[in-house]
């Protein structure tokens, strides 16, 4: 599979895209949810264009989401080494050309741009990140124009007749960095190139212009979009303080609860502007005071932790230490050895993609490996079956675990902090109380 052929079906592409996405979707994600599916017809010349936050995470969350295999677009730098350019064709992406590649390499946009359109044609959607780079920051930055240019010229050079559909994707991670996070991809209601067309004709520039808005409206619709850089931090952490119990709600997910937190706070912040700054200042507060005791929010929440049920929890983590100690294999294996390339790489938008590749990297060594071993050394076979799928089962059992255990000790901590009568505790519960009463009111 070559620049030549790249829109051509490929079995061997099709095998890692479906172990690929058994990790991404299963593994290292905990939950995936994906909604507005019906918005793609596999009839349709379409165009993805998600917001781009996230590294190449984001492209992935694009692709084990859609069907099909769709075409991405990069740096044109990242193709210099002939090994490295074929690996990323097999992997199904162009290269595209930019003024710092130098003036010569444009024109080999030309090249690019006639492959553009053989992928349209072949219906296996283009994926364009339209921001351009990536910036971990929960807000829609200026778009480009090339994914407008590169729809309107390939209506053009097909005479106006492929109907182009830029399907807008929004993106939503509940941390960019960690593992076992909550992903959930929005496919918009698609925006038709076609409407564009006559302007387009009368006017190349203005029809880009209004293309380009259009775009941006609908990609800011299905993202959390916070638009104060001021008091940027305090709404981030409101998100987390109010909505993180609801992060793995599949009906009415997070990613709506925050928009819906986020349009109330821009209203009260032009009608009560006392009541606005003094949200943002007990949320900073309460992030900061919960931090230093070590406390989450949903400990914060529950108010009471019955000591009974404290102690039924350390008899069940007791019992099950031994699986706990099983999983820990898996565990350490997929995220200790990663975080050592993390730590060389200073941009931490990188470190989830990073982390994501070299666990599924040593995940097609490991697990063959391990089961030829299995199939050799334990009798009968189906046993060795057994422990082969044991190892995940349990690796995924020890991160609840982690988990459960946190939470209990955060439970006896809490407790402690209560019978101590510890005023920095008490102080963070009533900074607590106050700042979700208002939310209340303004919720009302």
């Amino acid at each position: 599979m070559g620049r030549e052929n790249i829109e051509k079906y490929s079995k061997r592409y099709a095998l890692l895209k479906t172990l690929a996405g058994f990790w991404h979707n299963n593994i290292y994600y905990r939950k995936v949810i994906v909604l507005g599916r019906n918005n793609i017809s596999p009839d349709h010349h379409i165009i993805y264009a998600p917001n781009h936050q996230n590294a190449l995470m984001d492209a992935l969350a694009v692709l084990f989401t859609s069907e099909g295999q769709p075409i991405f677009l990069a740096r044109a730098d990242i193709f210099k080494k002939k090994f490295v350019a074929s690996l990323l064709y097999f992997l199904k992406i162009l290269p595209v050309y930019r003024l710092r590649d130098g003036f010569s390499a444009l024109r080999g946009n030309d090249e690019i741009f006639d492959k553009t359109i053989d992928v349209l044609k072949n219906k296996n959607g283009l994926v364009i990140l339209p921001e351009g780079d990536h910036a971990g920051f929960r807000r829609l930055r200026q778009l480009k124009k090339g994914i407008c240019r590169v729809a309107f010229q390939a209506e053009e050079a097909s005479d106006f007749k492929l109907n182009i559909k830029i399907i807008p994707v929004g993106l939503d991670f509940s941390n960019y960095q960690r593992f076992r996070q909550v992903l959930t991809v929005v496919y918009g209601k698609p925006v038709e190139v076609s409407d564009y067309h006559q302007l387009y004709k009368t006017n190349h520039e203005i029809a880009l212009n209004e293309l380009r808005t259009k775009l941006y409206t609908e990609i800011k619709k299905l993202i959390v979009h916070i638009d104060s850089m001021e008091d940027y931090e305090a709404i981030d952490e409101l998100r987390a303080i109010v909505n993180g119990r609801y992060s793995d709600d599949i009906r009415y997910p997070k990613l709506f609860r925050d928009r819906l937190l986020i349009d109330k706070l821009n209203s009260v912040k032009t009608s009560m502007s006392e009541s606005y700054h003094k949200i943002c200042s007990l949320s900073i507060e309460v992030k900061n005071k919960a931090r230093e005791l070590k406390t989450e929010y949903r400990l914060l929440a529950k108010k009471r932790h019955p000591l009974g049920w404290l102690i039924m929890g350390i008899l069940g983590i007791s019992a099950t230490f031994p699986v706990f100690l099983c999983g820990s294999i898996f565990t350490l294996t997929f995220l200790e050895i990663p975080k050592l390339q993390i730590k060389k790489i200073k941009d931490i938008q990188f470190h989830s993609s990073v982390r994501y590749g070299i666990s599924f990297g040593i995940a097609l060594l490991f697990f063959p490996l391990l089961l030829v071993l299995l199939l050799i050394f334990v009798r009968p076979w189906w046993l060795s079956v057994l422990i082969f799928i044991a190892i995940p089962v349990t690796g995924l059992f020890s991160w609840n675990y982690s988990l459960l255990f946190r939470r209990i000790i955060g439970g006896f901590r809490i407790r402690k902090y209560i019978n101590a009568k510890n005023n920095d505790f008490f102080d963070l519960m009533r900074n607590y109380d106050a700042l979700m009463n208002l939310i209340a009111t303004i919720q009302e």
